[in-house]
Order: structure tokens, then sequence, then C-alpha cells
């Protein structure tokens, strides 16, 4: 019965925040409206709207909408992914070095004046890149739990690309390419066009359906290394599927978003908190809240004020109040 009302919950709370983010901004449109036109779409029949209504719905909010769902769902399944990985409820994209290497590779092709493209690319390559070179270097370290190494080596390596980041911004232009790298580093989808969707979605596709099929071994791995041998499953070959998966989900939408924290470790807490640790519920009720948390920020961030908001200042102000309630609320189980 939680379960389901779970799931009541977090499907309600998506398609509102879908109509609210079809609805708001500075061409207001009323939600009949919107379930009209997306009626019309979907049967093929003429809605008798407003020419200029269907343009703003699915051709400028559209894409949008489209990219906060899959950045939100992106992020909160990699850090439910983590977490469970790891088995530490303080674990998130970031802990090897994904968004880090991303950033870099976004930096360094800003301050080579590449064209958007190539920008994304390389930041793709550089969250691929940091994941390969942490495990490369937990591999040379031997003798210790192999989740420790490979977590400090993400920190290790976290810490140096960022200090490539301050010198890349150190070194840049500051009239030009300055102002480009702190605006990609604060995160937005205000660039997001159909081209960029239509490469998000396959790649976010192509690491969630992994991590789907998985959830039930990734359970499992919290019953420690021996009992899941015991039990059949090749721990070193499901942790790489898990970290290559969370991985490729993590770097896709930072490519196209910049730097977007606090997703992946606060809705993972919250879809705990309604469904429990169990990663069969854990994961979908991640994605469904993590999809609505993404797509509420950004609506926020687009009309709060004239000028847009950058989405990473506003996952941390709305981030760090929750994750505190959340860290009082359920101590108990922290110990």
């Amino acid at each position: 019965m939680r379960t389901r009302a779970a799931y009541a919950f977090a499907i309600l709370l998506l398609v509102a925040a879908v109509l609210m983010a079809f609805s708001v901004g500075r061409f207001p449109i009323p939600a009949a409206h919107v379930l009209e036109a997306a009626f019309a779409r979907l049967t093929g029949t003429l809605s008798g709207l407003d020419p200029a209504v269907e343009t703003v719905l699915f051709s400028v909010r559209g894409p949008r909408v489209l990219a906060a769902l899959l950045v939100g769902s992106a992020l909160a399944a990699a850090g439910a992914a983590y977490q469970g990985l790891f088995r530490n409820p303080l674990v998130s994209p970031d802990i090897l070095g994904v968004s880090s290497g991303a950033a870099l590779g976004a930096v360094l092709g800003i301050y080579l004046s590449l064209d958007v493209l190539t920008i994304q690319a390389m930041a793709f390559a550089g969250g691929l890149g940091a994941v390969a070179a942490v495990y490369l270097l937990a591999s040379r370290v031997g003798g210790h739990d192999p989740v420790l190494v490979l977590v400090l080596a993400g920190v290790a390596l976290g810490a140096l690309l960022g200090a490539g980041v301050s010198l890349l911004k150190y070194l840049a232009d500051p009239y030009n390419q300055l102002p480009a790298i702190t605006f990609w580093l604060l995160g937005s989808l205000a660039a997001v066009d159909r081209s960029d969707m239509q490469v998000l979605a396959l790649l976010v596709v192509m690491s969630l359906v992994p991590l789907w099929a998985l959830r039930w071994r990734i359970n499992l791995l919290s019953l420690g290394d021996d009992e899941a041998r015991a039990l059949g499953v090749e721990t070193g070959r499901l942790r790489l599927a898990i970290v290559v998966c969370a991985t490729l989900a993590t770097a896709s939408v930072v490519s196209v978003a910049g730097i977007v924290g606090w997703v992946g470790l606060l809705i993972p807490h919250v879809a705990r908190l309604l469904v429990g640790p169990d990663f069969r519920r854990l994961l979908p009720v991640s994605i469904l809240l993590g999809a609505s948390f993404m797509l509420g920020v950004d609506t926020v961030a687009r009309t709060l004020i004239r000028t847009e908001l950058p989405l990473g200042v506003l996952t941390a102000a709305l981030g760090t109040p929750v994750f505190v309630w959340l860290l009082a609320a359920t101590r108990r189980h922290w110990q």
C-alpha cells in the first residue's frame, strides 16, 4: 500500500511539474490549452488553438521540458546507483570525478574557442576519462578495501581536475571566455535544442536500461561481497557495469546542462524515505522524483526574475535545507 501511494505521489508530482512547465512563462498558457494541444498532437487532429501557442509549446518549451526530464532522471538514477554500489548515503555522481572531468573538458573547449558540439563532446569525454583514470589509479593501489580506494581515488582526482579548471579560468580572456566558462559551470538548459535532445535521449536510455535490468542484483551488493558471491553474483563485473552506466548517464547530461549538483545526492534520499532501500522500487521512484525536481527548478530558473537564474545555484539553495531536514529526520537510519 505504501509503495503504491509513493508511485502515485511521484507520478502526480511529475504530471503537475510538466503542466506547470508548459503553462508558466513570459507567454502564459492555460493548462487546459496545454492538454488540448497535447491531445491534438497525439491523435493527429487540429486543436483550434492559435498557431503561436503551439509554436511556444512544442518548439520553444518542448525541448527544454524534455531536457529537464532527462537531466533530472539521469542524475537521480546515477546517484541512487552510486549510493547502492558503495553502500554509502553520502555518495553522489561527483564522487568518481565525473562532474570535474566533464567540467575540465568543457572549460578547455571554451578556452580553445571551439564550437558548441565539440565542447559538449569534450565534456562527455572528460567525464568518462576521469572515471577511467580513477579506476586505473585504484587498480594500482592494492591491499585495501577496493571500494574505499575507489572513493579516495575519485576525491583525489576530482581535486586535481578542479585545479585544472581554476587554471584555465585564470588564463582565460576575462571579457569573453571567462564569462562563458563561469556560466557553463553554473548550469543551464537555455541553449538546449532538438539536435541535443536526440543524442541526449539516446545516451540516457542506454545508461538507464541496464541499471533497470540490474536493479535486483544491486540489492545483493548490500549483503557484502562474500554473501553476494555465494549467491552467484560476479561482484567485480557487476560493479564495473553499474559504474559505467551511472557515469554514462552523468557525463551525458553534464555535457549538455553543465554542472548541476545536489540532484544525485538529494533525490535518492527522498525516494528512500518513501519506498525504502530496495533498489527495485528505489530506482523508478528516484527517476520520477528527479525528473519532477529538475523540471520544477528549471521552471523557477526561467520565470522567477527577468534574467534566467543558474540551475546550480537553485539546486544548491533548495537542496541544502531539504538535505539538512532529511539528515535530522532519518538520523536513526544513519547510525
